[in-house]
């Protein structure tokens, strides 16, 4: 099979595409024929060691595919690690139907950005209808899904993007507003883009002065759940007596968590899954690169210069 394997950690150039042996499935497993592999933000993480969960070598990246059971079945499905190829190995319990009317690339967008979203809103966030809801990263993976759940639910949505490309996208979308996130005065825009209110909830990936300029722009009872680090820098460290005024409440999130657990994990999916065949979510798919351009596409996303979910195709 082809598969992009990593033999030492470091940056996109440390991935190469080679043969490897087919994978042969054990008790309770099934060999996929992998037609499409979601590319997430994590997977850049994977191939340099710095992910939550450690990593051993040699690897094979990623962590969600769509393919075809030996039946003929389509169906998604997670992998600790090893996505990154043309065939896998899963266990057969925790293969995920995928209805008509869901693309591959749709299907992949929910595994684990779609359940993110709905979980930073929900789960995490608390989110009740009517408030403000900050969405960083707006036209990104997890971002780009945000904004549709959470104007669905009846927020009033601010997204944060750092282009005019990616601006027009997340007012596409559905967001009411939207902050540049290069101004140097965050705290001030979101304010402002908010009708002079500090917001209620704001969904944070990017981490050093973005979190904390964020945290200050959070109404009385306001919520900021923290779900990624992307810029690589960490936040100021937070007082737990400073959230006091306002009674204000930091979140963490990792989708890990919800593994194992089939109403966190399944049942969000399936409920997904409806609403793309009604209607309701469109997934934004912004590219589709060869499984030989994998390093091409961890640049391209590590540069920001990415949208919505990016796929690899495993037949190219």
């Amino acid at each position: 099979m082809k598969a992009i394997q990593i033999t030492k950690f470091g940056g996109p150039e440390v991935m190469q595409l080679t043969e490897l042996p087919d994978p042969i499935a054990g008790a309770g497993e099934e060999i996929l024929d992998v037609t499409a592999i979601g590319i997430n933000y994590a997977d850049t993480h994977q191939t340099e060691d710095s992910y939550l969960a450690k990593q051993t070598l040699p690897l094979i990246p990623g962590i969600e595919v769509v393919g075809t059971t030996t039946s003929g079945k389509r169906v998604l499905s997670f992998v600790g690690q090893g996505g990154y190829a043309s065939k896998v190995s899963v266990a057969s319990a925790t293969l995920i139907p995928i209805p008509d009317g869901v693309s591959d690339g749709a299907a992949l967008a929910m595994a684990v950005q779609g359940t993110t979203a709905f979980h930073i809103i929900k789960t995490v966030g608390h989110f009740k209808k009517g408030e403000s809801v900050v969405v960083h990263a707006g036209a990104g993976g997890v971002g780009s899904i945000a904004i549709q759940l959470a104007k669905f639910w009846g927020a009033f949505v601010i997204a944060v993007t750092s282009s005019d490309e990616k601006k027009k996208l997340c007012i596409e979308l559905g967001a009411d507003a939207v902050v540049d996130a290069k101004v140097e005065d965050l705290k001030g825009a979101l304010i402002a883009a908010n009708n002079g209110k500090p917001v209620d909830l704001i969904l944070e990936m990017v981490g050093g002065k973005t979190f904390d300029q964020s945290l200050e722009a959070l109404a009385p009872f306001g919520r900021i759940v923290f779900y990624g680090m992307a810029s690589r820098q960490a936040p100021q460290l937070v007082h737990p007596g400073s959230l006091m005024h306002g009674s204000r409440t930091i979140s963490g999130f990792w989708l890990m968590n919800c593994f194992g657990k089939k109403e966190l994990l399944v049942d969000v999916l399936i409920e997904l899954f409806g609403l793309i065949v009604g209607g309701k979510l469109k997934p934004h798919v912004g590219g589709t690169y060869p499984l030989s351009a994998a390093a091409d596409a961890h640049r391209a996303m590590l540069s920001r210069a990415t949208t919505g979910k990016i796929v690899l195709d495993p037949k190219r």
